[in-house]
């Protein structure tokens, strides 16, 4: 029924993909993947600044209503990431610190929010990973409609079941499962080059000569 479904995830990325990923800056992430893809930068991190990684339990539901989450607390595995699209809608908080609590009992990997959360000071201290748009004191109602492992999007960043989320404290990024090789062995090149040039400036030896280089390139050089 539309409106009101659980559906089993067909595939998931493994924790190797996901522990790779755990060592990567999210940023370079998405400088190789062209800087086309955001869940918004309204989604922060709401807890201690742990990274966040792994494959995603998605949750569409109501604004405001969180009947769905809780039952997607119960599916998801050990690893998972809830990613709840909320419609942004700040109303309402969608968890607290009891969910929290419990995801973080039952070995889930993060929890994230296209809405609003609260009991956020305990959130904060925690290094369970939360991340969502905003805080409210005023709690959810529990009647659904809501689906699970369906399709959603956050900020236009399409995420399908199983697909890949990283989180650190510039923000969120989904890969998708099919691409999550390439994209990987990419940004370790990307990741290694700014090793490099952070060790050339600490040495003394940052050739900043490509600037005038560029500027020439547009007709603006001096």
């Amino acid at each position: 029924m539309i409106g009101f479904q659980i559906r089993q995830r067909a595939r998931a990325v493994d924790a190797a993909v996901v522990e790779r990923y755990r060592q990567l800056p999210v940023a370079n992430v998405s400088d190789v993947m062209s800087r086309m893809f955001a869940g918004g930068a309204q989604l922060r991190p709401m807890h201690d600044g742990t990274v966040m990684g792994g494959p995603a339990v998605t949750v569409r539901c109501r604004p405001g209503d969180n009947l769905m989450v809780h039952k997607a607390l119960e599916v998801a595995q050990a690893g998972d990431v809830i990613v709840v699209d909320a419609g942004g809608d700040l109303t309402n908080a969608i968890i607290g610190e009891i969910m929290v609590a419990y995801a973080k009992k039952r070995g889930l990997a993060g929890i994230v929010i296209h809405g609003a959360i609260r009991d956020s000071a305990v959130i904060r201290r925690g290094d369970f990973p939360v991340f969502a748009a905003g805080v409210t004191h005023r709690g959810p109602y529990k009647d659904g409609p809501g689906e699970i492992n369906v399709p959603i999007s956050l900020g236009g960043m399409v995420i399908e079941p199983g697909d890949l989320m990283i989180g650190d404290a510039d923000g969120l990024l989904c890969v998708s499962f099919d691409d999550v090789e390439h994209i990987y062995r990419e940004t370790a090149k990307k990741h290694a080059i700014e090793e490099q040039t952070l060790a050339d400036i600490d040495a003394g030896a940052y050739d900043a000569s490509w600037v005038d280089a560029r500027l020439k390139a547009l007709g603006a050089a001096p």
